[in-house]
Formats: structure tokens, C-alpha cells, sequence
């Protein structure tokens, strides 16, 4: 008989690739894992894994057991998760990821209140890009996003949360210093600092001012950083400008927070939302961490009328 266990071990190998550390994350040990996964295997008389391959791989039958062994799972967890509705409880874990823009300037606002408000749910964060995100949710690794949409993924609901501005921060020298407002098209410009590739708003920023034509940097160093925080450092020490979500506008001290510009033509926005799996069940979960972030955030950007959302995609 198949069982639930052996389901869990198999969603483990094929995630992580590798027996040795599905059943370190199992809590068990190899030999246990791989003899529960070799009775399945006899049970169902399919060959589930190749283990030929380093690492791993699903046969092509293994992948639809995979993809059943998911569904199963899902629907175990959603039989708890029915109990603890009715029964009231806020309580087992919540697994976010959350992406590196967002991070540390949102998650100070709320998270501390939270685990003091429900202090039986214990919560897992994890800073990661928002193709790893989505990768994640479909491997049940995590059970909630916070990122930035429109992201047009299959399988993935978005809940939109709130609205950032996207603002220019230029050094103190720069020309846009002198100014009240910038003029859109001039961020289209060789001195602009950006975020390495693989995050959203450096792909915002390329949509923003069509800044892939620019092949020149007129720069004393070539950078792309990881770190909202590290590109402001380099503006302040290098030169240029940037070009920052509202949040982090907020976590700058007054005496930076006056170089910020707006623009003359237009108020871009990004849009950050929780993002979870159609298979995810724990809507109270969901709706208690959406209040939670929401009373956090400054009223005007709750609000997407007041601007002209940019897509990252």
C-alpha cells in the first residue's frame, strides 16, 4: 500500500535532486529513504527515479507520479487546514519568500508585530529572486511570495497589495540635483547605476527609460549591484544616479531623502502583491498577512490611481 510517507520522500527527491539531502530534509537517513522509495517503486512497478544521472532525474512515468504525489499532498494538507478554520486556530508554519528590493524595507514594518499577534505560527522567511520565488511555489518550498506583478504565471494567483513610486536619487553634484523634477526620457543616460540582472526592477528601469540602447558608461567603474543599499552608496560616492522604489525612499534619512526627484510627466508605480499556488488552501493565512503588510504601508499607496503602473516582464 502506497503511503503518505513515500509520497513525501518522493516530493523531496525531486526537489532537491539528491538523495543524501532529501533525507537530510526529511530527518531521516538515506538508507530509510531510498528503501521506502524502492518499495514504492516495487508496490507500483514503475522505475520512479533514474539514478544513473547526477544528479537525479524523474523518468517520464515519475514525472506523472510526481505530479499525482503533489496533488495528494496538497489535498492532505487542505484537510488540516479545513479543521484549523473552523476550529479558529493561527497556528503551524508559513514559509515567504520575499524578494531582495523589498526585503528590508518592508519586512521591519510588519513582521515583528505578527509573530507577537499569532505567536503559534511559526514563520520562515527567505530573500530570493522572483524566478526563484515562482520556482519555490511550485515545488511547495515555500507558500507564499511577496514580489512584484504582473508576473503571467501559470498556476500562480496574485493578491496586489500596494503601489511604490519609483523615484530618482542623484548626487548631490549631479545635474538632476538642480532640479525640482526630472524630465522622463533624460534617465535614458549612460550615468545611471542599476541592479544586476535577475531582478524585476532592474527590468522596470530598462522598461522605464530604454535604457538597453545605451551601450557606453560614462562611470568611473562598471557595476551592477545585488543591493538597493549598495547603489546608493555609489551615487553618493561615485557619482550619477539611481533610480529607487518608494519603500526605500521611506528608509533614507532625512538628509539623503531631499535628493530624491519625482518626475515632471508622469508617477511611475510598481505593483507588489502576495503570490501563492493555485494549490495553496491557507486563504486565512493569506488574508491576515495581506492585513498585516497593508496596515503597515502608507495610505496613499494602497492606491493605484495615483500613477501609471510599470511593467517588469
Amino acid at each position: 500500500m502506497v503511503t503518505l510517507v513515500q509520497l513525501e520522500y518522493v516530493i523531496a527527491v525531486d526537489t532537491y535532486r539528491h538523495f543524501a539531502t532529501a533525507a537530510e530534509k526529511c530527518f531521516v537517513t538515506q538508507p530509510t529513504l531510498s528503501m521506502q522509495l524502492k518499495k514504492l517503486e516495487e508496490e507500483l512497478g514503475i522505475i520512479i527515479f533514474d539514478r544513473s544521472k547526477q544528479p537525479v532525474i524523474p523518468t517520464d512515468i515519475g514525472k506523472a507520479v510526481i505530479k499525482q504525489a503533489r496533488s495528494v499532498l496538497s489535498e492532505v494538507r487542505k484537510l488540516h487546514d479545513t479543521i484549523d478554520f473552523f476550529q479558529q486556530k493561527i497556528s503551524g508554519e508559513l514559509k515567504i519568500g520575499i524578494i531582495p528590493t523589498l526585503a528590508p524595507y518592508l519586512l521591519p514594518r510588519f513582521i515583528g508585530d505578527f509573530v507577537k499577534t499569532y505567536p503559534d505560527l511559526k514563520v520562515h522567511i527567505k530573500e530570493l529572486l522572483t524566478e526563484e520565488i515562482v520556482e519555490y511555489l511550485h515545488k511547495d518550498l515555500i507558500d507564499v511570495g511577496i514580489l512584484v506583478t504582473p508576473l503571467h504565471e501559470d498556476g500562480i494567483i496574485a493578491k496586489p497589495m500596494f503601489y511604490e513610486g519609483i523615484q530618482v536619487y542623484p548626487h548631490p553634484e549631479h545635474r538632476f540635483a538642480n532640479q525640482s523634477q526630472v524630465n522622463m526620457a533624460e534617465i535614458a543616460d549612460p550615468e545611471i547605476w542599476l541592479l544586476n540582472e535577475g531582478h524585476c526592477f532592474r527590468n522596470q528601469v530598462l522598461n522605464l527609460c530604454s535604457y538597453l540602447n545605451l551601450q557606453q558608461h560614462s562611470l568611473p567603474i562598471e557595476y551592477a549591484s545585488g543591493s538597493l543599499d549598495t547603489l546608493i552608496k555609489l551615487v553618493d560616492k561615485e557619482g550619477g544616479f539611481t533610480l529607487l522604489p518608494e519603500l526605500a525612499v521611506e528608509d533614507l534619512p532625512i538628509n539623503k531623502r531631499v535628493q530624491v526627484k519625482t518626475f515632471i510627466d508622469s508617477f511611475p508605480l510598481r505593483e507588489v502583491s502576495l503570490v501563492y499556488a493555485r494549490s495553496f488552501v491557507k486563504e486565512k493565512l493569506i488574508g491576515i498577512l495581506e492585513q498585516a503588510i497593508q496596515q503597515s504601508i502608507p495610505e496613499p499607496m494602497l492606491s493605484a490611481n495615483r500613477g501609471t503602473l510599470v511593467e517588469w516582464q
